[in-house]
């Protein structure tokens, strides 16, 4: 089996080593390629991504689900592992994904979900083996410990976060959304592994602002083709209020002391900025 590392990048030359340098295991001596779609940096984004032996490809932005699916488009590989730039592979997740690839995975990999799903999957099996197909799984659910100030955060909501982020040529897609994009299968069933991606996100409190700027821009646009459009007091200030109080003190975020209480707040802020770009954006577009 051949394994294809796809990523989208811009200016992540701070990031990029690392992430690189941990799949390297999973596609030395012809095991597989790595695949880099980057937007025009300006930095040494694509020198460093070649010397790990990537294929570059400079393209225009189209937004984070069509740069991905681009990404996945131009890989040759029979198995999709799909990264962000300021992720890694964490201990034991290398090898995890090496047996998953390659069919060794024991029982317990069949990811738990509600009753309906596990109908669904049950269903789709039984299908596959009437076709004469094995019916194992086609895509692996990864949990992701995010970091944020460099401190793993392990509450309120922040793990263990499942991606959607190994999967089989063709059985999976990034869905098509302005942010918050995931992964999903278009067929087959899915199995889920226990190592994790370490997400080395935000790293500075600037990082974490600027981001959720950039974010709750799009997340307006998602928000005012909902029909978000008037200036909304709940959505605007009681809604952030109660995303606040849910995440840090119902979802336990509190235990991740200083850096918890900072994560929390600015997210609750980010959640106003949202609704308050929609209604800026609604107006100015009437």
């Amino acid at each position: 089996m051949i394994l294809s590392v796809v990523l989208i990048t811009y200016n992540e030359e701070a990031n990029i080593g690392r992430t690189l340098a941990s799949v390297q295991p999973l596609i030395a001596d012809g095991k597989g390629e790595i695949i880099v779609v980057d937007s025009g940096s300006t930095d040494r984004t694509a020198e460093i991504a070649k010397s790990y032996g990537a294929k570059v490809f400079i393209e225009a932005w189209k937004g984070y689900a069509a740069q991905k699916n681009s990404a996945i488009d131009k890989a040759t590989g029979d198995w999709i592992l799909s990264l962000d730039a300021d992720e890694e592979l964490g201990p034991g997740l290398a090898g995890e994904v090496h047996a998953a690839i390659h069919g060794r995975l024991g029982a317990d990999s069949i990811t738990e979900e509600d009753p309906l799903v596990v109908i669904e999957k049950v269903m789709a099996v039984e299908e596959a083996q009437a076709r004469g197909e094995t019916g194992s799984a086609v895509g692996f659910w990864i949990p992701r410990e995010n970091f944020f100030l460099r401190r793993w955060i392990k509450h309120g909501g922040f793990w263990p976060d499942p991606k959607l982020r190994l999967f089989r040529k063709g059985a999976a897609k990034f869905e098509d959304r302005l942010v918050h994009e995931d992964a999903r299968l278009i067929k087959g069933v899915s199995g889920k592994l226990k190592n994790a991606l370490l997400h080395h996100s935000y790293p500075t409190l600037t990082d974490y602002i600027d981001h959720m700027n950039r974010y709750s821009s799009l997340g307006a646009e998602m928000a005012v083709a909902k029909g978000h459009r008037g200036f909304s007091v709940f959505n605007i200030v009681l809604r952030p209020c109660a995303t606040f109080l849910y995440n840090y003190f119902f979802r336990l975020g509190f235990l991740d002391g200083r850096e918890g209480l900072l994560l929390h707040l600015y997210h609750a802020v980010y959640v106003s900025w949202k609704y308050a770009k929609s209604w800026e954006l609604a107006r100015k577009n009437n």
